[in-house]
């Protein structure tokens, strides 16, 4: 598959967006309240926000491009967590736990849902 401009946007434009929202809230949330709950909050947050952009800025036309969001948003999102959460900031109580794991496979899942919806949808459209 051949990385067009608009793949290129939706894939790392919008997983670095979507990334930095979270990060940005983390930051925020720290001065507020504590650690172990920041993900917990931020999580319903990314999610609706994550589903607007997909259901409303990404335009892709087939599974296979939700699929390579789905990859590409999970691994930016491993990515930059590690180099600056866990390898800059050394949480002391460590990074890794239920609401990150959680957080990755969310990640993951949102783009092939919203994608077979949007496949699917439109498949059953043009059959008619």
């Amino acid at each position: 598959m051949m990385i067009d401009k608009p793949m290129l946007k939706d894939s790392l434009g919008w997983g670095f967006i979507l990334w930095l929202i979270g990060y940005v809230l983390g930051i925020i949330l720290f001065f507020a309240l504590p650690a172990s709950v920041i993900g917990w909050i931020i999580m319903p947050i990314g999610i609706l926000i994550t589903l607007f952009v997909l259901l409303k800025r990404v335009q892709g036309g087939s599974f296979a491009y939700y699929l390579s969001l789905a990859v590409i948003w999970t691994f930016i999102a491993i990515a930059l967590d590690y180099v600056f959460i866990v390898q800059a900031l050394r949480p002391p109580d460590g990074y890794y736990k239920l609401d990150v794991y959680l957080y990755y496979i969310i990640t993951f899942l949102l783009p092939i849902t919203v994608g077979w919806s949007k496949t699917s949808n439109s498949a059953g459209k043009t059959a008619r």
